[in-house]
């Protein structure tokens, strides 16, 4: 089993900003090497030389769509072209679109689906069975806290962090004893472009923290820990937790409490600018 992030060459996607650029320099900061996936090119290059500067890391960069499978599938190939071995997988990427169900764009939940699921889900098909043949190396998932819940105005959103977690369990259960590790983390409102990109008020977001801090926290109890999850934060877990123990129409209700505005306003904003995209 690992025991540290030196030498080795991790994959993040959603590199750019928010958890994905703050795991990067974390992992850097310990001495691995990087590949870089995100949509905005120049970001990423940037980020990929201060990481280098700074750390003395190589850095490689692949800035493409996700969403896209032909792209997924470029990104394996060019991989293995330039003679890189991916061990560890850091799934990061994601988006979300603010508001009522049947307000939103097919297309908008299309793009979340495939970013969210159908993405984390490739690359790990990608990605794992190489690490079980080595008996090293592991997938970090990143899911949310809105995996424990049902989140009106944000409903596939949740419903999409549910898959992520249950997926990361399950195989945390099939990899054991097999020298891979599968870890999932539950951050809470954390401070990146995130929230304000899905249309949600900064006024709604409780507990929020840093990026940096999440993306330590991740990365000790991914070394460390014996669990398959970790919810990040004691308010966040205390919410999770009085939860189980409440009635679902309940908790259905208080979420759909903490997250109400105007959502017709954010539904708009997000079809009609494609800008309005963010990996968390």
């Amino acid at each position: 089993m690992m025991k540290s992030f030196k030498k080795i060459t991790a994959l993040v996607t959603g590199a750019s900003s928010g958890i994905g650029k703050a795991m990067a320099r974390e992992l850097a900061r310990q001495g691995a090497n990087l590949i870089l996936v995100s949509r905005n090119a120049e970001r990423l290059v940037q980020e990929a030389e201060d990481l280098k500067i700074r750390f003395g890391v190589n850095v490689h960069v692949f800035p493409e769509d996700l969403e896209r499978l032909e792209k997924r599938l470029e990104l394996s190939a060019w991989i293995q072209k330039i003679g890189l071995t991916v061990d560890v997988l850091v799934n990061n990427a994601g988006l979300a679109h603010y508001g009522p169900f049947a307000e939103t764009s097919i297309k908008d939940t299309n793009a979340m689906l495939n970013l969210n699921i159908h993405a984390l889900t490739h690359l790990t098909k990608l990605f794992l069975p190489g690490m079980l043949e080595r008996r090293t190396g592991g997938v970090l998932n990143v899911a949310s806290t809105a995996g424990f819940q049902p989140i009106p105005n944000l409903s596939v959103y949740a419903a999409s962090k549910a898959f992520v977690l249950n997926f990361s369990e399950a195989l945390w259960e099939e990899c054991k004893g097999r020298g891979v590790r599968v870890f999932c983390l539950c951050p809470g409102n954390t401070l990146t472009r995130f929230h304000q990109t899905a249309g949600i008020d900064k006024k709604k977001m409780f507990f929020s923290v840093s990026a940096t801090e999440v993306a330590r926290f991740a990365l000790r109890k991914f070394l460390r820990s014996s669990q398959p999850s970790a919810i990040y934060g004691f308010w966040n877990k205390l919410m999770i937790y009085a939860e189980r123990l409440s009635p679902r129409r309940l908790t259905v209700f208080v979420t759909g409490m903490m997250y109400q505005r105007s959502a017709t306003d954010n539904v708009q904003r997000s079809t009609e600018d494609p800008s309005l995209r963010v990996e968390r």
